[in-house]
């Protein structure tokens, strides 16, 4: 009986996957990856302390199946508390910044690439079990080990989730302070528009203006422009604009 699956595996670096391959022959358990893994080494751990004697290749293929979930899940929580933190971020930051979006998508690849993982195990898992090669009295307990799959499965989409909800209230956000940006613009542009009206009325080159002559003109147009000014942000304020 020949399997192909991808671990996953986290380090200084990021997440990261890495093929793995079974092959069972008689009684006997051949394994091929390259590097080492945790889940290999914490497998020969738990085979110390076991009471029951593993006598064919299936009982060790089938704890190393269940050590690997069981890091998958941890990988999967230390993702949730990863989400868990940003979103903290996101609530305490008046102003979004681009590091926040930067590190939700990049949960975003890793949970997609730990989605990935985990069915392809799910679908070697289901193929094993719907082959005469595999003992009978196995199938108990490779049903339990493709239901625990399930749940991470599950847990996967949640979190994808709740990424995607981040990502989107981080959008909102952004939007929020351009629109609040465009709308200083906006009332800073409409406040000065009758003060320009008036100093284009009164910058026209005719021989015949009102007050051109008068002593207090300029003030006048001056006191002029400052209540149109006023009259205007009072009108904003009034509708509740600003």
């Amino acid at each position: 009986m020949v399997a192909n699956s991808n671990f996953s595996k986290i380090d200084q670096h990021g997440y990261h996957s890495y093929p793995v391959s079974f092959l069972i022959k008689n009684t006997t358990l051949f394994t091929y990856r390259q590097g080492d893994s945790k889940t290999f080494a914490d497998t020969v751990k738990k085979m110390r302390v076991y009471v029951e004697p593993f006598e064919t290749g299936i009982d060790i293929f089938l704890l190393l199946l269940e050590t690997r979930i069981e890091a998958d899940a941890d990988l999967l929580e230390n993702m949730s508390r990863e989400i868990t933190n940003i979103s903290k971020s996101l609530s305490n930051e008046k102003k979004p910044k681009q590091e926040i979006l930067l590190k939700i998508n990049t949960l975003q690849e890793n949970s997609m690439m730990l989605r990935e993982s985990i069915i392809d195990k799910q679908r070697v898992l289901s193929s094993i079990q719907r082959s005469r090669l595999f003992p009978e009295s196995y199938r108990e307990r490779l049903r339990i080990v493709l239901k625990d799959i399930s749940s991470l499965t599950e847990y996967t989409t949640f979190n994808f989730e709740r990424l995607e909800y981040l990502q989107d209230t981080f959008t909102g956000l952004i939007n929020l302070e351009q629109n609040q940006i465009i709308k200083i613009f906006t009332v800073v542009t409409i406040v000065f528009l009758p003060p320009t009206l008036i100093a284009g009325i009164f910058g026209m080159n005719y021989q015949v203006m009102p007050t051109i002559l008068h002593p207090y003109g300029f003030y006048l147009a001056l006191i002029l422009m400052m209540l149109s000014s006023t009259a205007v942000l009072w009108f904003f304020k009034r509708k509740h604009w600003i």
